[in-house]
């Protein structure tokens, strides 16, 4: 049995990598509410970590389940596996967000562990089921967004052919607290249920008498995990918010709507299906939707290709950094 004090190191970097997955990811609940003036950048993490933490009253474990048990093989997942995992998605959650690029703090995790576990036990320990609805979901997802990003704004479009900008506007800015809480929602019930998966992959690891005949996670890592996103958020990830906001296209308060509403009911199915997206693809998808409804050349499409190559990127440079992680740990005898 492995020391306590490891354990819960361990479980402390899982929560660390939540908090700046919260802070990174904040852009996703915001970016649009900030860029249409409707609150102001505080107000807006104040709002969206609130939705965030209150996501576990809404939506069942489905995605807990599928990165806990869905994507490494049980007998592959060690203390050193899950730490060398970790630090990869954190490295390059880090580096994406110095740069201000809206890359997968999701598929980050995924990638990290899946090099660690890979270089540890080889390919048998990789779940490839998993592996591939995870990877499949990379483009599944923001064109998903997109399509019901495009349709919404469409059909509001047409709802509203008869009345005045100003009237639209002053509408669409209250009807923006409701999708953008319900995007915060979606964010913080799929994304903060990944880390959930994650510790308690240390823990079922770490005391298997104990947690290894639960289906799921207990209620303390539920909250810890929620808390901890809910508190990345209040930090705020600016860079990512004016790339999201601001590059890819000029958004209005009935754009940021649109943009939001088609993102949130994308991860709502999602979540449902325990499938683990990028609320960064998803919400990225969606606000090129939106963008297109006014013609190809509102959308900044140099921007968009540079965001769609760190999506390309993010799994094998994680999985490149977790295994040489594990690599270093095993030179020193820890497997």
């Amino acid at each position: 049995m492995p020391e306590p004090w490891l354990v819960w190191s361990i479980v402390g970097l899982a929560l660390i990598f939540d908090f700046i997955n919260g802070f990174h990811d904040a852009a996703n609940s915001i970016a649009t509410i900030v860029s249409t003036r409707v609150l102001s950048p505080r107000a807006a993490v104040v709002w969206a970590a609130f939705f965030n933490f209150i996501a576990f009253l809404f939506f069942g474990l489905h995605v807990a389940k599928t990165i806990g048990k869905g994507t490494v093989e049980p007998e592959a997942v060690t203390l050193a596996v899950v730490t060398a995992g970790l630090i990869g998605s954190i490295f390059w959650n880090l580096l994406t967000w110095w740069f201000g690029i809206p890359s997968s703090s999701s598929h980050a995790l995924v990638g990290g562990l899946a090099g660690a576990a890979l270089v540890a036990k080889g390919p048998e320990a990789l779940i490839s089921k998993g592996l591939i609805k995870i990877g499949a979901f990379i483009f599944v997802s923001p064109l998903l967004g997109l399509a019901l990003a495009f349709v919404i704004m469409t059909i509001t479009y047409w709802l509203c052919r008869k009345s005045s900008p100003s009237r639209v506007s002053k509408l669409f800015k209250r009807l923006q607290f409701v999708s953008a809480s319900a995007y915060s929602l979606g964010h913080g019930g799929n994304d903060a249920q990944k880390t959930m998966g994650i510790i308690f992959m240390v823990m079922v690891a770490a005391y298997p008498q104990d947690y290894g005949t639960l289906s799921e996670p207990p209620l303390w890592i539920v909250l810890a995990c929620h808390a901890a996103m809910g508190l990345g958020t209040l930090m705020g990830g600016w860079r990512i918010v004016k790339t999201m906001g601001h590059k890819i296209c000029k958004l209005q308060p009935v754009h940021g709507f649109a943009a939001e509403t088609g993102g949130a009911l994308t991860l709502y199915g999602a979540t449902w299906l325990g499938i683990p997206v990028s609320t960064t693809h998803t919400i990225t998808g969606a606000i090129v939707g939106v963008g297109t409804t006014r013609g190809i050349r509102a959308v900044k499409w140099g921007v968009a290709g540079r965001v769609l190559w760190a999506w390309i990127l993010t799994i094998p440079c994680s999985a490149a950094v977790g295994a040489l992680c594990w690599w270093i740990f095993s030179a020193f005898g820890w497997r």
